[in-house]
């Protein structure tokens, strides 16, 4: 980013999700008697309405409501039409009037409907533009075969290769024509099951067979004469279907009634032929006696009004009795096998756990890849070439899913973890060992979500994860696909939400393994030339203009929901898709920053969509946005101008903290600019004292700092040194916990002051792990326990309290000489004393309301490594009427060096 510290920019946090008015507009009147799918589901491909909330200043805790955009249900009406989007509707709530950011608002709404019609000429609406992992990759088919579908725009020839096939590049490849290419660029490879010897081919091409849904079932010997004779009897009503002997059946007898030996021989005898409508009521009056016919009427009633497409009315008792019918499907799946019958007629063409990798024919010449949508992948296989491995597991070996996604009510308490460094052992974590040993961990420290980083495959491990190759597949350094639901079941079952932090902002550079040069041009999935590549870190930037290339970051997020129960997403270093320089140039926060040149409107739009999406299909998803450059309107709803994201992080307080532990004495912190830092603006805010940035890429960890500030030469560390490090992480922690607003994360291991910082391997360290695990051993000592203890009571307070999902704060004392900071959140009173030396007796701290003040938390206890200065008749304090920081009562306490106190106002 810029040169000098995040924090000391003046920040332009996204303001508060603010709840607007619901507005209504007039529905279109769609009856149709025979409303195709398409038409039906056109109208659920639209920006939903708000509705009203209560006000986030209420002194009681706040419930994490649902969007604006889900409480009220899809307006039926076309895409970009409706009084309820305003593309400018939160600037007022800020107080912005900047006229040219508002105009690039309107101009990104204008560009965003454009793209919405364009995926619209493409799927059907969001759920199908999401779901394209329904179709690409290798997908078994219920015909006895398996469906491989991937796109590659620049390659002339595709094909599967792999263990079924001893990789032979033209024995499954795509057809010629659109039946294996499309004009879009999309490759289609079937893979025929092979007949057992001795059996015969199945009688009917469409012979179905059942893989996964009552596999054990089937094989009731029904043929087709029998399903069609029985649908006759059983579904169609009398004269709802006609036989025809021929096609030409119809065109025959009206051949014969126009120019039969009965119909007129001259053009005298023919007549005057009437108008079509003047036909139509004619053949209507012969047909209003046929009791027997029950053909659907298909009568459109005119309303003197221009032809709408998206307005027809038509005839409503038709109309209902064409809903009311179920389709005839229950009689086709009479007709399928059973998996035991399938095993024993075929050969599958691609076993569970094969091997295999798609070829394309290039202009540059011949490439095999791991197919994009692959779901499983070794990256690095003992130095062989990477390769796709099919995931088919038995029904029988199915995971099946045992835990409901829990429920949280309030406040977001995050525990962020990599899976590969949370074990004790200098080694590579497993899925497995994560959830026997940490999991539980977690959930006695009492945080309710956990957020996972480096799940996504990635072949470079060094990369932390970030360094994406296969967007579908689990990283198989840490187990299997079902190992990793297994982990988010346990996890569900602890009552924690699992979150992603998920990256889309780049993807690796591998051309091997990843999707980089994927079809052999340079323009596949990411941008040509330089804007192509992030200036500094060596990746790949997407191609946010492209509809495929949504289709598949869509489709990527749906994926992890849908198929392994995730609960929200980070999203990770936005300022790098935001903008063409990655985030790295001098930024001030001035609003013209947020629309000129370098913004990239395609990524805001993306940004846009995902949200949509998500919040559509999935009501309780959350969304986070990590946005180093704070871009206006994170979490403002998209029908108002916003991006929709659920909670936006501030990257300024870890930063703020960092510089004022590395570069200025205790004695000369400023209690202003930090509380100006933490409380800019909370609403909808996550608040981290240190994430893994702070203990990561040669930087060290809070606790590392702090601990050898005064390390002797020996490499001991005195007690009072100690007690001192141990009083001001327990302060920091509480004061960044308290001014959330809603949200708080704590990397793994700093609840209890972990005292190294994290070091992947690398060339630079000679890939060691001496620093890529966690010290859990220290749980149970010294420092460390008395730090834990004060975390896990922090979380215990705000689970039966709802502390953070509260109010804003009411800031009543800030003072920089004494270096005492009080402020209020509901009937809680939060003091601070930095002062490294100097206790307070009797210091008085203004309040609003008067009465009796209780004791409930203090970071000079004994059992957190304090003094205890504090006895038990000073738990209770009562109010005076004197006058202080402009409050009508005061109070007068006793305030420990490096000691912070909550006291909770009692009825």
């Amino acid at each position: 980013m810029a040169s000098c510290p995040l924090f000391l920019l003046v920040p332009h946090p996204p303001p508060p999700l603010v709840a607007i008015p619901r507005r209504h507009s007039p529905l279109p009147h769609i009856l149709t008697s025979c409303r195709s799918p398409l038409l039906s589901r056109q109208q659920s491909f639209r920006c939903r309405c708000s509705s009203s909330s209560s006000s986030s200043s209420s002194s009681g805790p706040r419930e994490r409501s649902p969007r604006p955009q889900q409480q009220q249900g899809c307006t039926q009406q076309r895409p970009g039409r409706g009084s309820a989007v305003d593309p400018v509707g939160f600037l007022a709530k800020i107080g912005v009037s900047d006229r040219a950011f508002a105009q690039f608002l309107r101009d990104r709404h204008k560009a965003f409907k454009d793209r919405k019609w364009e995926m619209h000429s493409r799927f059907i609406d969001l759920k199908e533009a999401s779901s394209g992992f329904d179709l690409l990759g290798l997908h078994r088919h219920r015909q006895h075969r398996v469906d491989f579908m991937d796109w590659a725009p620049g390659a002339r020839y595709c094909s599967l290769v792999g263990d079924f096939n001893q990789w032979s590049a033209t024995e499954n490849c795509a057809r010629e024509g659109h039946l294996g290419h499309d004009d879009f660029g999309y490759w289609f490879v079937i893979l025929e099951d092979k007949l057992r010897e001795g059996q015969e081919a199945d009688e009917y091409f469409f012979q179905e067979y059942n893989y996964v849904d009552d596999y054990d079932k089937g094989d009731n010997g029904v043929n087709a004469e029998d399903l069609i004779r029985r649908m006759n009897e059983e579904y169609w009503e009398p004269g709802e279907v006609k036989s025809r002997r021929s096609r030409l059946e119809t065109v025959a007898k009206l051949y014969e009634q126009m120019f039969g030996p009965n119909g007129p021989q001259t053009e005298e005898e023919l007549g005057e032929i009437p108008d079509a409508e003047t036909r139509y009521k004619n053949w209507k009056a012969t047909q209003k006696d046929d009791l027997s016919s029950s053909s659907p009427s298909y009568d459109i009633i005119d309303t003197g009004q221009d032809f709408d497409i998206f307005n027809v009315v038509t005839d409503r008792a038709s109309f209902e009795k064409f809903q009311a019918k179920a389709t005839p499907l229950a009689y086709w799946v009479e007709m399928r096998k059973g998996r035991k019958a399938w095993i024993e007629k075929y050969v599958p063409a691609i076993s569970h756990k094969d091997k295999y990798r798609v070829y394309f024919n290039t202009p540059d010449g011949a490439l095999e890849r791991v197919p994009a949508w692959a779901t499983y992948v070794l990256p690095d296989a003992e130095g062989m070439q990477s390769y796709a491995v099919h995931w088919e597991p038995p029904p029988e070996e199915i995971y099946k899913w045992r835990f409901q996604r829990p429920k949280i009510k309030g406040s977001l308490r995050i525990y962020e973890c990599h899976v590969g460094i949370s074990g004790s052992e200098q080694k590579i974590s497993s899925f497995q060992e994560f959830m026997s040993s940490v999991l539980p961990h977690i959930k006695e420290a009492g945080y309710n979500a956990i957020q996972l980083i480096g799940v996504p495959e990635h072949k470079d491990y060094s990369s932390v994860g970030y360094k994406v190759t296969n967007y579908f597949a689990v990283s198989s350094r840490f187990g299997t696909p079902d190992d990793f639901k297994k982990l988010v079941d346990e996890a569900h079952g602890l009552g924690l939400l699992v979150l992603l932090d998920i990256v889309h902002s780049y993807a690796s550079a591998d051309e091997l393994v990843g999707l980089s040069l994927y079809d052999g041009s340079n323009d596949c999935y990411f941008h040509s030339g330089k804007r192509g590549h992030h200036k500094y870190w060596g990746t790949r930037m997407f191609k946010y203009d492209d509809v495929d290339v949504l289709h598949f970051l869509l489709s990527n997020l749906n994926w992890w929901v849908t198929e392994y129960q995730i609960d929200g997403f980070q999203f990770h270093s936005l300022s790098s898709m935001l903008y063409t320089h990655n985030g790295f140039s001098t930024f001030t926060g001035a609003i013209e920053e947020y629309c000129n040149q370098y913004v990239d409107k395609d990524a805001l739009i993306y940004l846009i969509l995902a949200n949509e999406m998500l919040h559509e299909l999935h009501p309780d998803i959350i969304t986070i946005a990590e946005d180093a450059t704070y871009y206006p309107g994170l979490c403002e709803p998209t029908t108002q101008g916003g991006l929709g994201f659920d909670y936006w992080t501030n990257l300024s307080i870890p930063d703020m903290w960092l510089w004022h532990l590395e570069n200025v004495p205790e004695r000369e912190w400023s209690m202003s600019k930090i509380m100006k830092v933490l409380i800019s603006s909370n609403h909808n805010m996550l608040s981290y004292v240190e994430n893994h940035n702070q203990s990561i890429s040669g930087r060290k960890s809070f606790a590392e700092i702090v601990l050898n500030t005064g390390m002797s030469s020996s490499g001991s560390v005195d007690d009072d040194l100690i007690f001192r490090a141990s009083s001001l992480l327990k302060i920091i922690k509480l004061i960044t916990f308290t001014t959330s607003g809603g949200a708080y994360l704590n990397f793994m291991g700093n609840e209890f002051a972990h005292p190294k910082r994290v070091e992947f391997p690398m060339s630079s360290n000679d890939y060691s792990f001496h620093l890529a695990y966690r010290q859990w051993e220290l749980l149970d000592k010294g420092v460390h326990k008395n730090v834990f203890n004060f975390d896990k009571d922090i979380m215990t307070l705000d689970e039966n309290e709802r502390i953070i999902s509260r109010g804003s704060l009411n800031i009543h004392h800030c003072d920089d000489t004494n270096m005492v900071i009080s402020f209020t959140r509901g009937p809680f009173l939060f003091v601070f004393n930095f002062n490294p030396d100097v206790p307070y007796q009797l210091y008085r701290i203004g309040v609003d309301e008067a009465g009796e003040y209780q004791l409930i938390l203090n970071t000079d206890e004994t059992k957190y490594g304090g003094c205890g200065e504090l006895n038990s008749s000073q738990y209770m304090k009562r109010t005076n009427d004197k006058r202080v920081d402009g409050c009508r009562n005061s109070l007068e306490l006793t305030l420990a060096s490096r000691s912070a106190q909550v006291k909770e106002k009692l009825d």
